[in-house]
This record gives C-alpha cells, structure tokens and sequence, in this order.
C-alpha cells in the first residue's frame, strides 16, 4: 500500500475524506491540528473517526493560532456568529490551509509519500478563500518546487475529492464507505461532550446535507 497523510479535522467532511483515501489503496497516516481552536472536542473526534476507518496512525501536531487571534475560532473575544452573514465569515482562520497543508507536505516527505488528502470542499461551505480548486493547484505547484523529493523526481498530489460535491452527496458517499457520522463533530462551538450548538454556520450546513441527503442526522445538540 502506498502511504499517503490524510488531513483530519474531526469534521464530517475530513473523516469521508479518510474514507476515500482507504478505498483506494491508501495506507492513511492522518494529521490533526491542535490550534487552540475553541471547538477541541473535534480533535478527540479525529482519533475516534480514525480508529473506525483503520487508519494506519493519526497524529495531532501543535501550533498556538491563538497567539494572533483573527477569528471566532482562536479568539474569545470574538463571537460564534449564528446567522448567515455576507463576505467571508469571521470563522475564517488566518492561513489554517496553508499551515496544515505545510505541515502534511513536511510528513509526507518523511513518509516518502507522494499524495496528500484533504477535505476542501467548494459547493456547500462557508466561502473560505482556502478551500478553492485553485488555491489547492497552487499549493500543490508550490510543494513540487518546494521538497527534496519532488526536486528528484517524486511529484507530490494534493487531493481534495470532495471539492466538487454537495454536502448532501458527500454524505452519501461517505455512507456508502461505511463512515459513522455519529463520531464526527463539526460544530464550532461544540461543548466539551462533543454536543453541538445547531445555530452556527457549519451546524446549519451540516443539518442541511443530511435532510438532502434523505439519511437521518446522527448530530448530538446541546440542549
């Protein structure tokens, strides 16, 4: 099996990513952020969701994006908005793509890998500039000018299979792979328990890809 690094947030969309990974051939070493993010219950999420699939490890690397804040994600000071708004929510964290993406690229060169996977996804989200197809070419045209292995002839590929797909159809694709969305946690503001708030903006899309999905919301919410 060829190793690939699998970025896994916790999420529902990172842990299909996973699952795709594994249906086509992938030992999956996974990697998690630590990033102080307020919704940490995600992290226990990710060694749930990669025990479940039978990654090959999962590894949680840890880098204080707190230290400069920008986002109701690192910043306390900052509300969870909990409606719609327009523009580029203030969920967005300052470069977390391009940091996570970094770090994988750093591993996948030690793993001798050639492929990394992340769960970007570009229909239903919430605008980041970060998960666009061409800020992943971009990256990946980066990281093959970047590393020693590419510079001897070992390409690096960033996949993001989802990128195309509603939440709905990732959904129903990572239910054909067997992936339990009951351990995932995509909320921003999930409680310690990993419980849901069901008003943020990755709640809503969340609730909404399953109801599309016609495939009953396995979510646990707070209250």
């Amino acid at each position: 099996m060829k190793n690939a690094v699998i970025l896994l947030s916790g999420g529902l969309d990172s842990a299909t990513t996973l699952a795709v990974a594994r249906s086509e051939g992938f030992a999956c070493h996974c990697l998690s952020l630590d990033y102080g993010q307020r919704h940490r219950a995600e992290l226990l999420a990710a060694q749930r969701v990669a025990a479940a699939l039978g990654a090959a490890e999962q590894r949680t690397a840890k880098l204080d994006l707190t230290m400069f804040g920008g986002s109701a994600l690192t910043d306390t000071a900052i509300d969870v908005p909990t409606t719609a708004g327009a523009g580029i929510p203030i969920t967005y964290v300052p470069a977390r793509n391009t940091i996570m993406l970094s770090l994988a690229l750093a591993w996948a060169e030690v793993l001798g890998s050639g492929d990394i996977f992340i769960g970007a996804n570009a229909v239903d989200y919430s605008g980041y500039p970060d998960c666009r197809p061409d800020y992943l070419a971009a990256f990946e045209k980066m990281a093959n000018l970047a590393t020693k292995a590419a510079v001897e002839g070992q390409r690096l590929t960033i996949h993001a299979p989802l990128v195309d797909l509603s939440k709905a159809d990732i959904i129903r694709r990572g239910m054909a792979l067997g992936v339990d969305y009951g351990l995932t946690v995509s909320c921003y503001q999930a409680d310690d328990d990993g419980r849901a708030c069901g008003v943020c903006d990755s709640c809503r899309l969340r609730r909404a890809g399953f109801e599309q999905a016609g495939v009953a919301d396995p979510t646990r919410y707070a209250g």
